[in-house]
Protein backbone atom coordinates (compact mmCIF):
# COMPACT_ATOMS: atom_id res chain seq x y z
CA UNK A 1 0.00 0.00 0.00
CA UNK A 2 1.26 3.27 -1.21
CA UNK A 3 2.22 5.38 1.93
CA UNK A 4 2.25 9.02 0.33
CA UNK A 5 -1.63 9.58 0.57
CA UNK A 6 -1.15 9.06 4.15
CA UNK A 7 1.64 11.62 4.48
CA UNK A 8 -0.11 13.99 2.95
CA UNK A 9 -3.61 13.53 4.18
CA UNK A 10 -1.67 14.01 7.65
CA UNK A 11 0.16 17.16 7.01
CA UNK A 12 -3.28 18.16 5.79
CA UNK A 13 -4.62 18.55 9.76
CA UNK A 14 -0.89 18.17 11.78
CA UNK A 15 0.55 21.31 13.42
CA UNK A 16 2.87 23.38 11.39
CA UNK A 17 6.20 25.05 12.66
CA UNK A 18 4.99 28.17 11.71
CA UNK A 19 1.22 29.33 12.36
CA UNK A 20 1.12 30.97 9.14
CA UNK A 21 1.21 28.47 6.69
CA UNK A 22 -1.94 26.85 8.44
CA UNK A 23 -3.61 30.43 8.11
CA UNK A 24 -2.55 30.10 4.43
CA UNK A 25 -3.29 26.66 3.39
CA UNK A 26 -7.11 27.64 5.11
CA UNK A 27 -7.10 30.75 2.97
CA UNK A 28 -6.17 28.66 -0.30
CA UNK A 29 -9.12 26.75 0.37
CA UNK A 30 -11.31 29.15 1.50
CA UNK A 31 -10.80 31.07 -1.75
CA UNK A 32 -11.09 28.33 -4.21
CA UNK A 33 -14.51 27.30 -2.50
CA UNK A 34 -15.80 30.58 -2.80
CA UNK A 35 -14.58 31.17 -6.39
CA UNK A 36 -16.07 27.72 -6.80
CA UNK A 37 -19.56 28.30 -5.53
CA UNK A 38 -19.50 31.57 -7.06
CA UNK A 39 -19.22 29.82 -10.42
CA UNK A 40 -22.06 27.57 -9.57
CA UNK A 41 -24.14 30.57 -8.59
CA UNK A 42 -24.04 32.75 -11.75
CA UNK A 43 -24.02 29.54 -14.35
CA UNK A 44 -27.39 28.54 -12.10
CA UNK A 45 -28.68 32.50 -12.27
CA UNK A 46 -27.84 32.75 -16.28
CA UNK A 47 -29.85 29.03 -16.72
CA UNK A 48 -32.48 30.94 -15.14
CA UNK A 49 -32.51 33.68 -17.06
CA UNK A 50 -32.34 31.56 -19.97
CA UNK A 51 -35.22 28.89 -18.56
CA UNK A 52 -36.99 32.01 -18.09
CA UNK A 53 -37.12 33.72 -21.17
CA UNK A 54 -37.71 30.21 -23.32
CA UNK A 55 -40.83 29.89 -21.44
CA UNK A 56 -41.88 33.45 -22.71
CA UNK A 57 -41.13 32.40 -25.95
CA UNK A 58 -42.94 29.21 -25.56
CA UNK A 59 -45.87 30.69 -24.63
CA UNK A 60 -45.93 32.64 -28.18
CA UNK A 61 -43.81 30.14 -30.68
CA UNK A 62 -44.98 26.48 -32.24
CA UNK A 63 -43.56 23.56 -30.94
CA UNK A 64 -42.32 23.10 -34.88
CA UNK A 65 -42.24 25.91 -37.77
CA UNK A 66 -41.98 25.16 -41.06
CA UNK A 67 -40.73 27.29 -43.50
CA UNK A 68 -39.33 27.59 -47.08
CA UNK A 69 -35.67 27.05 -47.25
CA UNK A 70 -35.59 29.52 -50.18
CA UNK A 71 -38.03 32.68 -50.35
CA UNK A 72 -40.52 33.89 -48.10
CA UNK A 73 -43.49 32.11 -48.69
CA UNK A 74 -44.60 28.57 -49.56
CA UNK A 75 -48.23 27.16 -50.71
CA UNK A 76 -50.15 25.50 -48.40
CA UNK A 77 -52.08 23.47 -51.19
CA UNK A 78 -48.68 21.56 -52.37
CA UNK A 79 -48.78 18.14 -52.28
CA UNK A 80 -46.35 17.46 -49.77
CA UNK A 81 -47.80 20.30 -47.48
CA UNK A 82 -51.20 18.72 -47.95
CA UNK A 83 -49.70 15.26 -46.71
CA UNK A 84 -48.82 17.06 -43.12
CA UNK A 85 -52.05 16.97 -41.99
CA UNK A 86 -52.53 13.53 -41.94
CA UNK A 87 -49.39 12.43 -40.56
CA UNK A 88 -49.61 10.68 -37.10
CA UNK A 89 -48.62 13.00 -34.17
CA UNK A 90 -49.18 16.20 -35.09
CA UNK A 91 -52.47 17.37 -33.39
CA UNK A 92 -52.65 20.94 -35.41
CA UNK A 93 -51.39 22.68 -38.35
CA UNK A 94 -51.88 26.46 -38.81
CA UNK A 95 -51.04 28.46 -41.53
CA UNK A 96 -49.34 31.89 -40.84
CA UNK A 97 -48.29 35.01 -43.11
CA UNK A 98 -46.07 37.68 -41.76
CA UNK A 99 -44.76 40.92 -43.41
CA UNK A 100 -44.51 44.97 -42.40
CA UNK A 101 -46.96 47.38 -43.36
CA UNK A 102 -47.48 50.64 -41.62
CA UNK A 103 -50.38 50.76 -39.13
CA UNK A 104 -52.21 54.19 -38.54
CA UNK A 105 -54.76 55.15 -36.29
CA UNK A 106 -56.05 58.82 -36.29
CA UNK A 107 -52.44 60.91 -36.52
CA UNK A 108 -50.50 58.18 -35.08
CA UNK A 109 -48.18 55.96 -37.36
CA UNK A 110 -45.72 53.24 -37.08
CA UNK A 111 -44.07 50.36 -38.86
CA UNK A 112 -45.46 46.63 -37.76
CA UNK A 113 -45.36 43.15 -38.84
CA UNK A 114 -48.26 41.42 -39.40
CA UNK A 115 -49.04 38.22 -38.52
CA UNK A 116 -52.01 36.50 -40.42
CA UNK A 117 -53.17 33.81 -38.45
CA UNK A 118 -55.82 31.41 -39.44
CA UNK A 119 -58.40 29.94 -37.24
CA UNK A 120 -55.95 27.11 -35.91
CA UNK A 121 -53.17 29.38 -33.93
CA UNK A 122 -54.63 29.44 -30.88
CA UNK A 123 -54.01 25.43 -31.05
CA UNK A 124 -49.89 26.23 -31.54
CA UNK A 125 -49.69 28.72 -29.22
CA UNK A 126 -50.56 29.77 -26.10
CA UNK A 127 -51.99 33.03 -26.49
CA UNK A 128 -54.88 33.64 -23.93
CA UNK A 129 -52.41 33.29 -21.33
CA UNK A 130 -50.09 36.61 -22.08
CA UNK A 131 -53.37 38.70 -23.21
CA UNK A 132 -53.12 41.67 -20.95
CA UNK A 133 -56.21 43.87 -21.90
CA UNK A 134 -59.38 42.57 -24.08
CA UNK A 135 -59.22 39.36 -25.49
CA UNK A 136 -57.95 37.25 -28.42
CA UNK A 137 -60.06 37.27 -31.72
CA UNK A 138 -59.36 37.86 -34.91
CA UNK A 139 -62.31 37.58 -36.56
CA UNK A 140 -66.01 37.87 -35.60
CA UNK A 141 -67.77 36.54 -37.98
CA UNK A 142 -68.49 40.43 -39.28
CA UNK A 143 -65.60 42.51 -38.46
CA UNK A 144 -61.69 42.08 -39.15
CA UNK A 145 -60.22 42.21 -35.40
CA UNK A 146 -56.97 42.56 -34.28
CA UNK A 147 -54.62 41.90 -31.56
CA UNK A 148 -51.41 43.56 -30.67
CA UNK A 149 -48.73 43.89 -28.93
CA UNK A 150 -48.66 45.92 -25.69
CA UNK A 151 -46.03 48.20 -26.83
CA UNK A 152 -47.60 48.71 -30.01
CA UNK A 153 -50.15 49.24 -29.38
CA UNK A 154 -48.67 51.70 -26.43
CA UNK A 155 -46.36 53.46 -29.94
CA UNK A 156 -50.38 54.10 -31.59
CA UNK A 157 -51.42 55.87 -28.24
CA UNK A 158 -54.72 53.08 -28.19
CA UNK A 159 -56.17 50.16 -26.25
CA UNK A 160 -58.39 47.26 -26.40
CA UNK A 161 -61.16 49.28 -25.46
CA UNK A 162 -60.97 51.82 -28.37
CA UNK A 163 -63.65 51.76 -31.09
CA UNK A 164 -61.89 53.74 -33.89
CA UNK A 165 -60.59 51.44 -37.28
CA UNK A 166 -57.02 50.40 -37.39
CA UNK A 167 -55.38 51.27 -41.40
CA UNK A 168 -53.16 48.94 -42.35
CA UNK A 169 -51.27 50.17 -45.68
CA UNK A 170 -48.48 47.68 -47.81
CA UNK A 171 -47.46 48.50 -51.37
CA UNK A 172 -48.69 46.64 -53.45
CA UNK A 173 -46.32 44.35 -54.78
CA UNK A 174 -48.41 43.30 -58.10
CA UNK A 175 -48.10 46.75 -59.72
CA UNK A 176 -46.03 49.10 -60.81
CA UNK A 177 -45.84 52.40 -58.54
CA UNK A 178 -47.54 55.68 -59.45
CA UNK A 179 -45.06 58.22 -59.42
CA UNK A 180 -47.81 60.97 -59.80
CA UNK A 181 -50.20 59.13 -57.36
CA UNK A 182 -48.28 57.15 -54.77
CA UNK A 183 -50.78 56.55 -52.68
CA UNK A 184 -52.99 54.71 -55.11
CA UNK A 185 -49.84 51.86 -55.44
CA UNK A 186 -50.77 51.06 -51.87
CA UNK A 187 -52.79 48.40 -50.53
CA UNK A 188 -55.44 50.13 -47.64
CA UNK A 189 -57.28 47.25 -44.69
CA UNK A 190 -58.72 47.74 -41.71
CA UNK A 191 -59.35 46.32 -38.45
CA UNK A 192 -60.50 46.55 -35.03
CA UNK A 193 -58.56 46.23 -31.85
CA UNK A 194 -59.81 43.63 -29.41
CA UNK A 195 -57.24 42.90 -27.08
CA UNK A 196 -53.22 43.64 -26.25
CA UNK A 197 -50.73 40.78 -25.33
CA UNK A 198 -46.98 40.66 -23.83
CA UNK A 199 -44.29 38.18 -24.11
CA UNK A 200 -41.83 40.79 -22.51
CA UNK A 201 -39.72 39.92 -25.66
CA UNK A 202 -39.03 43.60 -27.62
CA UNK A 203 -39.60 41.82 -30.89
CA UNK A 204 -42.49 40.47 -30.01
CA UNK A 205 -44.33 43.25 -27.76
CA UNK A 206 -43.27 46.56 -29.99
CA UNK A 207 -43.39 45.30 -33.55
CA UNK A 208 -46.48 42.43 -34.10
CA UNK A 209 -50.03 42.50 -34.61
CA UNK A 210 -52.14 39.67 -35.25
CA UNK A 211 -54.48 39.55 -37.81
CA UNK A 212 -56.52 36.76 -39.64
CA UNK A 213 -54.86 34.97 -42.56
CA UNK A 214 -57.80 36.07 -45.40
CA UNK A 215 -56.51 40.22 -44.17
CA UNK A 216 -52.99 39.37 -44.57
CA UNK A 217 -53.20 37.42 -47.67
CA UNK A 218 -55.28 40.64 -48.92
CA UNK A 219 -53.19 43.44 -47.55
CA UNK A 220 -49.90 41.86 -49.40
CA UNK A 221 -51.45 40.69 -52.79
CA UNK A 222 -51.63 36.99 -52.45
CA UNK A 223 -53.78 34.28 -52.81
CA UNK A 224 -55.40 32.06 -50.03
CA UNK A 225 -52.99 29.34 -50.67
CA UNK A 226 -49.98 31.55 -49.72
CA UNK A 227 -47.96 31.65 -46.26
CA UNK A 228 -45.10 31.94 -45.31
CA UNK A 229 -44.54 29.16 -42.55
CA UNK A 230 -46.62 26.43 -40.77
CA UNK A 231 -47.23 25.92 -37.04
CA UNK A 232 -46.82 22.32 -35.85
CA UNK A 233 -49.06 21.41 -32.79
CA UNK A 234 -47.37 17.51 -31.30
CA UNK A 235 -49.52 15.49 -29.69
CA UNK A 236 -46.97 14.29 -27.06
CA UNK A 237 -44.15 16.53 -26.59
CA UNK A 238 -41.82 14.63 -25.79
CA UNK A 239 -41.94 13.34 -29.12
CA UNK A 240 -41.16 16.80 -30.94
CA UNK A 241 -37.70 15.50 -32.35
CA UNK A 242 -39.19 12.54 -33.69
CA UNK A 243 -42.07 14.60 -35.91
CA UNK A 244 -39.48 16.76 -36.77
CA UNK A 245 -37.22 14.25 -38.15
CA UNK A 246 -40.55 12.74 -39.91
CA UNK A 247 -41.07 16.27 -41.41
CA UNK A 248 -38.15 16.59 -42.75
CA UNK A 249 -37.53 13.75 -44.62
CA UNK A 250 -41.17 13.92 -46.18
CA UNK A 251 -41.04 17.56 -46.99
CA UNK A 252 -36.60 17.50 -47.77
CA UNK A 253 -34.59 20.12 -48.60
CA UNK A 254 -37.18 22.67 -49.88
CA UNK A 255 -38.25 23.36 -46.58
CA UNK A 256 -36.89 23.96 -43.33
CA UNK A 257 -38.38 22.55 -39.75
CA UNK A 258 -37.76 24.89 -36.98
CA UNK A 259 -37.90 23.95 -33.25
CA UNK A 260 -38.19 26.60 -30.45
CA UNK A 261 -34.66 26.87 -30.32
CA UNK A 262 -33.96 27.05 -33.92
CA UNK A 263 -36.70 30.03 -34.06
CA UNK A 264 -34.41 31.70 -31.42
CA UNK A 265 -31.31 30.80 -32.63
CA UNK A 266 -29.54 34.12 -32.40
CA UNK A 267 -30.87 34.73 -28.59
CA UNK A 268 -29.72 31.19 -27.53
CA UNK A 269 -26.32 31.89 -29.36
CA UNK A 270 -26.00 34.82 -27.25
CA UNK A 271 -26.76 33.11 -24.12
CA UNK A 272 -24.30 30.24 -25.03
CA UNK A 273 -21.34 32.69 -25.60
CA UNK A 274 -22.78 34.57 -22.61
CA UNK A 275 -22.35 31.75 -20.71
CA UNK A 276 -18.86 30.51 -21.91
CA UNK A 277 -17.88 34.25 -21.21
CA UNK A 278 -19.01 34.36 -17.90
CA UNK A 279 -16.91 30.93 -17.44
CA UNK A 280 -13.59 31.69 -19.08
CA UNK A 281 -14.16 34.76 -15.99
CA UNK A 282 -14.64 32.76 -13.20
CA UNK A 283 -11.80 30.42 -14.33
CA UNK A 284 -9.28 33.44 -14.41
CA UNK A 285 -10.58 34.53 -11.00
CA UNK A 286 -9.62 30.97 -9.76
CA UNK A 287 -6.31 31.26 -11.46
CA UNK A 288 -5.09 33.92 -8.91
CA UNK A 289 -6.35 32.62 -6.35
CA UNK A 290 -4.34 29.56 -7.13
CA UNK A 291 -1.21 31.53 -6.40
CA UNK A 292 -2.39 30.88 -2.41
CA UNK A 293 -1.96 27.39 -2.77
CA UNK A 294 1.31 27.48 -4.87
CA UNK A 295 2.53 30.16 -1.62
CA UNK A 296 1.25 27.74 0.53
CA UNK A 297 3.16 24.24 -0.72
CA UNK A 298 6.31 26.13 -1.22
CA UNK A 299 5.96 27.30 2.53
CA UNK A 300 5.19 23.75 3.59
CA UNK A 301 7.83 22.20 1.98
CA UNK A 302 10.31 24.67 3.61
CA UNK A 303 8.64 23.75 7.44
CA UNK A 304 9.12 19.87 6.89
CA UNK A 305 12.74 19.96 5.25
CA UNK A 306 13.79 17.72 7.96
CA UNK A 307 10.87 15.46 7.38
CA UNK A 308 11.96 15.35 3.62
CA UNK A 309 15.73 14.31 4.82
CA UNK A 310 14.16 11.45 7.19
CA UNK A 311 11.92 10.10 4.12
CA UNK A 312 14.63 10.46 1.57
CA UNK A 313 17.23 8.63 4.50
CA UNK A 314 14.14 5.74 4.81
CA UNK A 315 14.46 5.28 0.98
CA UNK A 316 11.82 7.65 -0.68
CA UNK A 317 13.31 8.83 -3.99
CA UNK A 318 12.48 12.37 -5.17
CA UNK A 319 8.87 11.44 -7.20
CA UNK A 320 7.82 9.93 -3.84
CA UNK A 321 8.49 12.95 -2.43
CA UNK A 322 7.25 15.21 -4.96
CA UNK A 323 4.06 13.25 -4.85
CA UNK A 324 3.50 13.83 -1.32
CA UNK A 325 3.95 17.53 -1.44
CA UNK A 326 1.29 17.40 -4.72
CA UNK A 327 -1.16 15.36 -3.13
CA UNK A 328 -1.30 17.37 -0.16
CA UNK A 329 -1.87 20.96 -2.69
CA UNK A 330 -4.49 18.37 -4.72
CA UNK A 331 -6.32 17.83 -1.09
CA UNK A 332 -6.44 21.76 -0.19
CA UNK A 333 -7.85 21.97 -3.30
CA UNK A 334 -10.03 19.34 -3.12
CA UNK A 335 -11.78 20.29 -0.04
CA UNK A 336 -12.42 24.09 -1.54
CA UNK A 337 -13.61 22.39 -4.11
CA UNK A 338 -16.44 19.92 -2.06
CA UNK A 339 -17.28 22.86 0.25
CA UNK A 340 -17.67 25.58 -3.12
CA UNK A 341 -20.11 22.98 -4.34
CA UNK A 342 -21.94 22.10 -1.48
CA UNK A 343 -22.30 25.97 -0.56
CA UNK A 344 -23.04 26.93 -4.02
CA UNK A 345 -25.61 24.51 -4.60
CA UNK A 346 -28.04 25.02 -1.26
CA UNK A 347 -27.53 28.14 -1.99
CA UNK A 348 -28.75 28.01 -5.44
CA UNK A 349 -31.55 26.02 -4.58
CA UNK A 350 -32.21 27.61 -1.63
CA UNK A 351 -33.09 30.50 -4.25
CA UNK A 352 -34.51 28.58 -6.41
CA UNK A 353 -37.01 27.22 -4.23
CA UNK A 354 -37.90 30.41 -1.51
CA UNK A 355 -36.02 33.21 -3.48
CA UNK A 356 -34.64 34.88 -0.87
CA UNK A 357 -33.47 37.43 -3.25
CA UNK A 358 -36.05 39.51 -4.61
CA UNK A 359 -36.35 41.46 -7.62
CA UNK A 360 -38.48 45.00 -6.05
CA UNK A 361 -42.06 44.38 -4.88
CA UNK A 362 -42.78 42.17 -7.77
CA UNK A 363 -44.72 44.80 -9.71
CA UNK A 364 -42.70 46.18 -12.06
CA UNK A 365 -41.02 42.91 -12.91
CA UNK A 366 -41.86 39.67 -14.87
CA UNK A 367 -40.72 37.77 -12.09
CA UNK A 368 -40.15 38.93 -8.06
CA UNK A 369 -37.09 36.87 -7.69
CA UNK A 370 -33.61 36.41 -9.08
CA UNK A 371 -34.84 32.92 -11.25
CA UNK A 372 -31.99 30.27 -10.65
CA UNK A 373 -31.82 26.73 -12.34
CA UNK A 374 -29.39 24.47 -11.57
CA UNK A 375 -27.90 22.17 -13.75
CA UNK A 376 -25.92 18.94 -12.97
CA UNK A 377 -23.75 19.28 -15.73
CA UNK A 378 -22.74 22.70 -14.90
CA UNK A 379 -21.83 20.86 -11.45
CA UNK A 380 -20.01 18.35 -13.27
CA UNK A 381 -17.78 21.11 -15.37
CA UNK A 382 -17.50 23.45 -12.56
CA UNK A 383 -15.74 20.25 -10.52
CA UNK A 384 -13.19 19.15 -13.05
CA UNK A 385 -11.92 22.29 -13.72
CA UNK A 386 -11.61 23.30 -10.38
CA UNK A 387 -9.92 20.09 -9.90
CA UNK A 388 -7.83 20.13 -12.99
CA UNK A 389 -6.41 23.76 -11.65
CA UNK A 390 -5.83 22.33 -8.64
CA UNK A 391 -3.30 19.63 -9.67
CA UNK A 392 -1.66 22.05 -12.13
CA UNK A 393 -1.14 24.55 -8.92
CA UNK A 394 -0.26 21.69 -7.05
CA UNK A 395 2.17 20.50 -9.64
CA UNK A 396 4.09 24.31 -10.14
CA UNK A 397 5.48 24.57 -6.66
CA UNK A 398 6.91 20.68 -6.54
CA UNK A 399 8.20 20.36 -9.74
CA UNK A 400 12.07 21.39 -8.38
CA UNK A 401 11.98 20.07 -5.42
CA UNK A 402 14.99 18.64 -4.25
CA UNK A 403 16.37 16.12 -1.36
CA UNK A 404 19.22 17.47 0.42
CA UNK A 405 21.58 14.82 1.62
Amino acid sequence: MKIEPHIAWRYLFSKKGHNAINIVSVVSAAAVAVVTAAMICVLSVMNGFGTLIEHMFSEFDAELLVVPAEGTTLRTDAPEIAGLYALDGIEAVSAQLEQTALVRYKDHQTPARILGVDSLFARTAHIDSIITDGYYSVWDGAFERAVLGRGLAAQIGINAHFTGALHLYAPNRTERINLLRPDKSLVHEHAFIVGTFAVNQLEYDDQLMLVSLPLAQRLFCYDDHTASALRIKVKDSKKISTVNYHLSTILGPEYRVLDRYEQQADFFRILRIEKLLTMLLMVFILVIAGFNLIGSLSMLMLDKREDIRILSHLGADEPAIRRIFRLEGWLISSLGAAAGLIIGTLVCLGQQHYGWLRLGNGSDYVISAYPVTVQPTDILIVALIVLSLGFVTAWIPTRKLRVES
